[in-house]
């Protein structure tokens, strides 16, 4: 189930909604609040629009549309599908009502009573057997395989931005594909080098013959 969402704008990390929270009943969730703040001081306009980051037995899951972030927190457990699902209903409502107010908010949690339509779309996503959501999950699932998937350590451990994770990606795989390039080099060189004097024999004895049998 959503166990904590906050929506913050991206350009600086101010956080502009959130579910309230008993605190007598999530004090387990302050070590995690306090990663999603640390999350959005890093994004940037190159970030990852969807992104998933583990973080123990609980996964972030985020999307950013419009130069705002909506984070939600969930069991590993939890389908992916839903929970980007349940980001979508987010972002849908709050952009209908505080899309033109988003720029021009200065004060921390300046929408906070967003949180009742949170509290009201959560209750709908807490059961993953819930025949709407069973319908959900049975949807095309090509979209929500493609949403990369990091760990909160590679993003906050070594202080990188979330943008160099994609940075990353691409390196990995330009590098394979330079590395599969040299291979194939280096396999030239070596079939040249085996067939290389014999190919050269033959072809100088096939010239002497022709040379002399012409």
């Amino acid at each position: 189930m959503p166990k904590l969402t906050i929506i913050a704008r991206v350009v600086d990390g101010l956080p502009l909604a959130a579910s309230m929270e008993d605190d007598k009943y999530h004090r387990d969730l302050d070590v995690y609040k306090n990663q999603a703040k640390k999350i959005f001081k890093q994004l940037s306009s190159s970030s990852p629009g969807r992104l998933s980051i583990e973080s123990g037995s609980e996964v972030f899951h985020y999307i950013i549309e419009g130069g705002v972030c909506y984070l939600v927190l969930t069991e590993r457990a939890y389908p992916k599908r839903l929970a980007f699902n349940y980001l979508e209903e987010l972002q849908k409502e709050f952009n209908l009502l505080y899309a033109t107010e988003v720029d021009t908010a200065t004060r921390p949690y300046a929408f906070i009573k967003f949180d009742s339509f949170i509290q009201k779309t959560k209750k709908l996503y807490m059961d993953t057997r819930a025949q709407r959501n069973v319908n959900k999950l049975n949807e095309d699932l090509a979209d929500v395989h493609k949403i990369m998937m990091t760990n909160i350590h590679e993003v906050l451990g070594r202080g990188e931005r979330l943008d160099n994770v994609m940075k990353h990606s691409g390196k990995l795989r330009e590098g394979a594909r330079e590395y599969a390039k040299q291979a194939k080099h280096l396999n030239t060189m070596m079939l040249f080098r085996k067939y290389g004097p014999v190919a050269l024999g033959v072809s100088i004895v096939l010239l002497v013959l022709y040379w002399r049998f012409r």
